[in-house]
């Protein structure tokens, strides 16, 4: 699978322990920035994983910033991206189970790295399950279109 990441600097330091952390899986990363804890605003990076996600440069993206809520207003904002900021193992597996989320959205401030780590992993194995959600992701999708 490939990653897109992004953060800005409020989120720099946990981006950079969760490249870390997938270093050792399978999974192909692809660093968006930003390379350092210099300020920066979060909409750049939090657009850039959503364009790579849309476009197919990336099978998901994770973006972090100091909440997690900015990076995932602004990546939502590229049509069919569905990033959700997450708080714990069980909204990040859900985000994916329900909501076939394409984007992971974490804020360094509110997690500690290990509940990060975790939830991480949780999004990444996790499957949608389709069925009755299927119909709710197909209402979210058209919204695009509108």
């Amino acid at each position: 699978m490939k990653i897109a990441l992004g953060s800005d600097h409020g989120g720099f330091e946990l981006k950079a322990k969760v490249i870390e952390h997938l270093r050792s899986t399978e999974h192909e990363l692809e660093d968006l920035g930003a390379f350092d804890s210099t300020s920066v605003d979060y909409p750049d990076f939090g657009a850039a994983v959503g364009r790579a996600v849309a476009d197919g440069g990336a099978d998901v993206g994770i973006a972090i910033c100091g909440s997690g809520i900015g990076i995932a207003i602004a990546a939502n904002k590229i049509a069919g991206v569905r990033a959700a900021t997450v708080h714990d193992v069980t909204s990040a597996r859900l985000c994916k189970e329900h909501n076939d989320a394409n984007v992971l959205c974490l804020g360094e401030r509110f997690l500690g790295i290990q509940v990060a780590l975790d939830s991480v992993d949780a999004y990444l194995s996790a499957t949608f399950a389709g069925g009755r959600h299927a119909r709710r992701v197909e209402k979210i999708d058209h919204l695009d279109s509108e």
